[in-house]
């Protein structure tokens, strides 16, 4: 333990060292944009979904007010070789302090600096609130995932949401963490069930819809043209949200993630918030909707393949919550779910007739996915996908889990380079 107080504090001041900003006070010329006034005022909160400066700079303005990164993002600033005397620096002072601290645990620990140090760059420049993402390699651990949220919290609360991955692990994580009042951005959401789960049983502050991957999954599997899906699952479950908010029952918010196009953005005003890639805020500042309602439709029209079902594909996971499945999370939070593990919460699911919401994924499985990358090949999973086994919304957690784990590994070998 003396160990890793030392680690976790020479961390802290490594991460810090160059940050000195009053909050409140952004350090970049911020104006603001008629445009962007407009999709506020259906109550949606605006975000920018990237870790690069220069390309923030150009878009940034008065109507946002957080910025999102990620394994992914962080990763291509880094490469980028501007942190490279930051690398080198922080593991000889990391090393001073526990000389024979071991390459996992000091690739841990420089990966955590790195997202620290870009964290506050970001909110010194902009004054905005930044997500800051777990390192994979503590996806499925409970308690190290709690300790390196509460050591990221610390790092800048008064800015800091926590990214923790929607796992089984993480569902107990963002509960822990929600429970000493950390804000968690809970991340790789696919379905409006995943959400309503992560709503009542871990409570964080945001929850989220990957939309734009769910279309890409129809789209590149040829079994549709990919319209709606996305924005099907996004709608469901800000329905679902509402509710439940309505009911006193969660104070989530709802993230429209991975969106890949302007009209994205005035198509889906009123969602909670908005996390907008900046080729996709670009787009929709170049070609603004001349008429906002902030009506969400009811019932969007998918377009499949002559021939192609739903069913085929479990496609219902993505926006359906019966129920029955309803009256089984309901069944446990009667439990002492403080006590459970994360393959407590997957037997659960799975006991009560719902194992393809967190299905047990083989070493072969995980295989085939972190081949794939973030958009599964529909061949490999059709048959399961069709008998039900697992959810298309389990299927896309954890093929986006994994992708996010390939980038990690990338940034990993970058440090290591530098060691």
């Amino acid at each position: 333990m003396a160990d890793r107080n030392a680690i976790a504090e020479i961390v802290y001041e490594i991460s810090r060292s160059d940050f000195n900003h009053e909050f409140g006070r952004p350090q970049t010329d911020i104006r603001g944009q008629a445009v962007w006034e407009n999709i506020r005022k259906t109550g949606t909160r605006l975000w920018l979904d990237t870790g690069d400066i220069d390309v923030a700079k150009d878009l940034w303005c008065s109507q946002f007010e957080a910025l999102t990164t990620n394994n992914t993002l962080l990763n291509k600033e880094v490469q980028k070789g501007i942190y490279d005397a930051l690398i080198a620096n922080a593991a000889s002072e990391i090393q001073k302090v526990v000389a024979d601290i071991n390459e996992k645990q000091l690739l841990l620990e420089v990966s955590f600096v790195l997202n620290a140090y870009h964290g506050l760059r970001l909110v010194g420049l902009f004054d905005a609130h930044v997500s800051v993402e777990l390192h994979t390699d503590l996806g499925n651990d409970v308690d190290r995932s709690v300790e390196y949220g509460k050591r990221y919290y610390e790092i800048c609360p008064e800015k800091f949401y926590i990214k923790v991955p929607l796992t089984p692990a993480g569902l107990l994580v963002a509960k822990k963490l929600g429970e000493l009042s950390i804000p968690v951005n809970f991340t790789l959401g696919f379905s409006a069930r995943q959400n309503y789960v992560a709503a009542l049983i871990s409570r964080p502050a945001f929850v989220n819809v990957f939309l734009s991957r769910l279309n890409a999954f129809v789209a590149d599997n040829n079994l549709g043209d990919g319209l709606n899906v996305g924005e099907k699952a996004t709608i469901a479950t800000q329905k679902e949200l509402l509710k439940l908010r309505e009911d006193k029952r969660t104070s989530t918010l709802l993230i429209a993630a991975s969106m890949r196009n302007g009209a994205q953005v005035a198509a889906l005003a009123s969602i909670d918030v908005h996390t907008m890639p900046p080729k996709v805020a670009a787009e929709y500042l170049k070609n603004p909707a001349e008429t906002i309602t902030g009506q969400l439709q009811e019932d969007l029209r998918i377009n499949l393949a002559s021939g192609i079902t739903c069913d085929d594909f479990n496609a219902s996971t993505l926006w359906q919550i019966s129920d029955t499945f309803k009256a089984c999370v309901d069944e446990l939070l009667t439990k002492d779910i403080d006590h459970m593990k994360p393959s407590d919460i997957q037997a659960y699911f799975g006991g009560a007739g719902f194992a393809d919401f967190l299905p047990k994924w083989s070493k072969e499985d995980i295989q085939l996915v972190a081949v794939d990358g973030k958009i599964p090949v529909y061949a490999r999973w059709k048959d399961r996908l069709a008998r039900g086994e697992i959810g298309l919304d389990a299927l896309m957690n954890i093929s986006a889990f994994y992708s996010f784990a390939t980038d990690q590994e990338s940034l990993d070998n970058r440090i290591k380079s530098l060691l």
